[in-house]
């Protein structure tokens, strides 16, 4: 996903031990060697297409400082979430079930076998697990855990709680986890240290270690307490962090666990250096903004052009004691953009979906609104290699050609582009061939009303829950109802917001998605046909096309990265030519502003974003600026 100030209601899918970006598989070759000898030699860590750059000797990230100050607190609110977090208000500390709105960032009370390089694309290290092996076959992986992992009550964490955990997530977890975690056939307990995952033989080249990156629960805990159930008591965890203070729906601090087992393992050194890390609620993005003005909130990540460009000008900006920078952003923006609800007969046309993105005036928006900071979003995979461009090559076509006469035409000649307008707001050439296919599609005039194919009104719905993207929205109503559509922009409360879009019950959403430089089982639950009537997928168009299910197989079936990239280029042909969605925009940096109270290593990881895991508080700055 790109970064940047984004005038978004904004989604994220989070990657790390919360996301299916943090597992991967190994090498071919190591799998070559491995399937001689019938096992692999145990390793430190695992890629998925080439060697790893860590030794098994290394100390620590290059990314981190490993010798940062633990002290002070972060505080924030949240500009990404998973599963179940909602980043404006919570009623539960059950992160990993589809019911009830959690807190983001509670994957840091939580340990995982093994962790992501947010310096590479997609390789993991021992946590809990010490060591791993891997059958000649590939479906059997076997970790060795560390025999000092503990619970923060002090109970050791052993091989039964991880298989615990991964039969409870993969029955009873999210819709997300039990999908991907389906191929998971058998999970065997070797001994007090020692697990064994036992796959089916059909799963994707990414599925057998994403139980790598996921939470280890306490087997004991929850024999006391229903997992499946949504909670206010904070559960037993063994992370770097636990549940501290916090008010519902108001903030919730996260404590630094000060005996935490893990502190001195490589993957953790330099990491998790504040004392505390508080999370924010606001249901408005302006009151946000003043809580930071004041010092309430000490890091902002800022999504509003218009905010960016005009309002950091009070007295802290002034001098110097809020300071602002631009972070690059390497990793793959993904998909933003307003999503059609082809669940809803109105948009079932493909036909009536390429008008609707005719209407909307990107240029005009851009420099009235957004004072030209962005680029118009024209790709699935935009910001990677992944995203197609001019007309399919050789190898794009071998796999293209047997869907031929099964996808639109577009689909074999020059990727689709977005329209580009004349920046008018009201486009007439624009507004013109959009009416052409309408009427191409079956609907008529009656007036000053737009009838469907079936006599009813053509009119719906823009969900948000936030008023923040209402002045974007409104021009594009404008346009609509020059068409005779009727279009509204209606705001309810987060918990409302969630359940809706669990439940798909809207007409059109705005989401912006986070991607791995090597995609995952994440693709699936986006675009795959089995997400499309499951609740609390990120399929949230309800795509179902069964060339979209052959290119996701195919890139998970990769055996490198060119491989994965040719699949890729070809399924975003095929997305494009769908017009699920009316594209948005993005910026390829972080821009961010922050108290002067943090420090921070001078080169950001390329393949995350996430001061609070390896930034450090300055007490020293603190002091000069008066924030201690």
């Amino acid at each position: 996903m790109t970064g940047g100030p984004l005038e978004v209601d904004r989604r994220q899918v989070l990657g790390g031990a919360m996301a299916f970006c943090a597992t991967t598989l190994l090498p071919l070759a190591s799998r070559a060697a491995s399937a001689a000898s019938g096992a692999d030699a145990p390793r430190h860590g695992l890629s998925v297409f080439g060697d790893l750059k860590y030794a098994p000797d290394f100390t620590h990230f290059d990314y981190v400082v490993p010798d940062a100050p633990k002290d002070g607190r972060i505080v924030f609110s949240a500009p990404s979430w998973a599963y179940n977090q909602n980043p404006q208000t919570f009623n539960s500390f059950n992160t990993l079930i589809l019911k009830g709105d959690a807190p983001p960032r509670m994957e840091l009370c939580f340990d995982t076998l093994m962790v992501r390089a947010l310096d590479e694309p997609d390789a993991v290290y021992g946590l809990v697990a010490e060591t791993v092996e891997v059958s000649g076959d590939g479906n059997v992986y076997t970790f060795s855990l560390r025999p000092q992992a503990r619970f923060h009550d002090e109970s050791p964490l052993t091989a039964e709680d991880v298989a615990f955990s991964l039969v409870t997530l993969k029955e009873l977890g999210h819709p997300s986890i039990r999908q991907v975690l389906r191929e998971l056939s058998e999970v065997r307990v070797e001994g007090p240290h020692r697990v064994a995952l036992q796959f089916s033989g059909k799963q994707s080249r990414k599925v057998p270690l994403i139980a790598a990156g996921m939470p280890i629960l306490s087997k004991a805990y929850y024999s006391r307490y229903d997992f499946a159930q949504t909670t206010l008591t904070p559960p037993l965890s063994s992370g770097p962090y636990k549940v501290g203070r916090h008010e519902v729906g108001r903030f919730v601090e996260y404590e630094r666990v000060k005996n935490w087992w893990a502190a001195d393992l490589p993957v953790s050194r330099g990491h998790y250096n504040f004392d505390r890390i508080r999370l924010e609620f606001f249901r408005d993005r302006q009151v946000d903004f003043e809580a930071f003005k004041k010092g309430v909130m000490t890091f902002r990540e800022e999504f509003v052009a218009r905010t960016w460009a005009t309002e950091y000008n009070f007295p802290a900006v002034e001098d110097g004691r809020v300071i602002r920078e631009e972070l690059s952003d390497g990793r793959p923006a993904g998909a933003q953009g307003w999503f059609l609800n082809l669940r809803r007969e109105k948009f079932s046309d493909p036909r009536v979906r390429r008008a609707l993105g005719l209407v909307f005036d990107f240029e005009w928006t851009n420099t009235a609104l957004f004072f030209d900071a962005y680029k118009r979003t024209t790709s699935f995979f935009q910001n990677s290699p992944m995203l197609a461009q001019g007309e399919p090559d050789a190898a794009e076509l071998a796999l293209l050609e047997p869907w031929r006469g099964k996808v639109p035409d577009e689909v074999f000649g020059p990727a689709i582009l977005p329209p580009v307008s004349d920046g008018s707001g009201q486009d007439r050439s624009m507004l013109r061939e959009a009416d052409r296919l309408l009427r191409e599609a079956g609907c008529r005039r009656e007036g000053a009303r737009l009838l469907l194919p079936s006599g009813e009104p053509f009119a719906f719905e823009f969900l948000s829950n936030t008023t923040t993207f209402e002045r974007v929205v409104l021009p594009y109503v404008g346009n609509l109802e020059r068409l005779g559509i009727k279009a509204n922009f209606r705001v309810v409360d987060p918990a409302q917001y969630q359940s809706r879009m669990n439940d798909y019950d809207f007409d059109v959403v705005s989401r912006r998605y986070a991607l791995s430089p090597t995609l995952g089982e994440e693709i699936r639950q986006m675009w795959g046909s089995e997400a499309a009537d499951q609740p609390g997928s990120t399929n949230l168009s309800g795509i179902a096309d069964p060339a979209v299910d052959a290119m996701i197989d195919k890139i998970l079936s990769a055996s490198t990265r060119e491989e994965m990239t040719v699949a890729a280029r070809a399924l975003d042909r095929i997305l494009r030519a769908g017009y699920y969605w009316v594209p948005h925009w993005y910026k390829a940096v972080h821009t961010v502003a922050m108290w002067d109270v943090f420090g921070h290593p001078e080169k950001p990881p390329t393949h995350d974003f996430a001061p609070e895991l390896h930034w450090w508080y300055d007490r020293e700055s603190a002091e000069r600026i008066g924030m201690r």
